[in-house]
């Protein structure tokens, strides 16, 4: 990551001040937002029960958590008179009307690892931007586009500090909230995943259920310096998407949530619109890659408004692996385990 220069620029200044200027009401609402998930999550118990089940279904039939339905109201209300046309969230079925005169489409996740809430570990909020066009009204045919026409994107991550990580297209840079004043503040400009990493993200639990390469990625990482590889690896998982990515934009890695065997995981399980596309989009702008496994992700049409992607993403060395991990299963064989078979991997 790069420091930026004497005293750290205010996230709205610093976004009217960038080509894309005319996003900066939309950034400083969603800051505002963002400091009151803050405080309110800092709040913790005497907040009341926020990681209490609602026996609600979120649209894509996940049990809803009191934060998740408070997060998505409040963004929701952020969003209002910020140019935004209409909102896509991961907690409601369809689009939300807000600005018949807005130029931008938001899809996001309001809470995401909300797994998370009640054993104090790092969860966040993703966003995604889209130009919203000339056709008058609201189409969910308008957010079904791919990834690579996105005009800006970032996820908030609420742990011991909050940080903003986001992109306007040129280049990702971080921001984070200074408690003195509740304001974002931009600390770090056009972040540079690292390369050399030894570190994967997966959740190891559903190893039984992988697909042939995905398996034969992992064993060969496990094996470490016995193995293929020659060297050892470490591996990380916190059930928090944005805790995951914000440990790859510091330190490098590779994070996967492969399709998998198990009924409804063909298309793995991270939404598309709202997660797959932002953070790949925040990845490559940083110097990384992701993919679907084998194909770049933001190439990929979506398939729905809350349809899934299977999710590589990370160091651009290790994400390129992975796929050439995809491209050599063609064979029968690729179901078993893979040490030393596979000369084209070993380097």
């Amino acid at each position: 990551m790069t420091k930026t220069e004497g005293a750290p620029p205010e996230l709205a200044e610093f976004v009217a001040a960038s080509d894309a200027a005319e996003l900066a009401p939309l950034f400083a609402n969603l800051a505002k937002a963002a400091a009151a998930m803050a405080a309110l999550i800092a709040r913790g118990p005497f907040a009341g029960d926020l990681g209490r089940a609602r026996g609600d279904a979120n649209a894509d039939g996940d049990a809803q958590k009191e934060l998740d339905v408070v997060a998505d109201a409040l963004f929701t209300e952020a969003l209002h008179g910020a140019g935004v046309r209409a909102l896509l969230s991961e907690e409601k079925p369809t689009p939300v009307a807000l600005d018949a005169h807005g130029k931008w489409l938001v899809a996001m996740d309001p809470l995401d690892g909300s797994s998370n809430i009640d054993v104090n570990v790092s969860i966040g909020t993703i966003f995604s931007v889209l130009d919203a066009g000339w056709t008058p009204g609201m189409r969910d045919a308008d957010f079904l586009v791919p990834g690579n026409r996105q005009r800006a994107a970032g996820f908030f991550v609420y742990g011991p500090q909050t940080h903003l990580v986001f992109t306007l297209g040129d280049g990702t840079h971080s921001a984070a909230l200074d408690p003195a004043d509740g304001r974002f503040k931009v600390v770090r400009r056009r972040l540079a995943i690292p390369r050399d990493a030894f570190e994967y993200a997966i959740n190891a639990s559903n190893y039984r259920h992988w697909f042939g390469p995905v398996k034969a990625y992992v064993d060969d990482c496990i094996a470490g310096a016995d193995g293929p590889r020659g060297r050892e690896f470490n591996m990380r998982w916190t059930a928090s998407l944005v805790a995951d990515a914000y440990r790859i934009f510091t330190r490098g890695g590779v994070f996967l949530y492969p399709a998998d065997q198990r009924r409804g995981y063909g298309m793995g399980r991270l939404r598309h619109l709202y997660e797959a596309n932002p953070i790949a989009f925040l990845v490559e702008q940083a110097g990384g890659a992701a993919t679907d496994g084998a194909n770049r992700a933001l190439d990929a049409e979506p398939a729905g408004l809350h349809a899934r992607l299977p999710f590589v993403f990370g160091s651009i060395e290790k994400v390129e692996r992975v796929r050439r991990y995809h491209l050599d299963d063609e064979r029968p064989e690729s179901e078993s385990p893979l040490f030393g078979r596979r000369g084209l991997l070993r380097a």
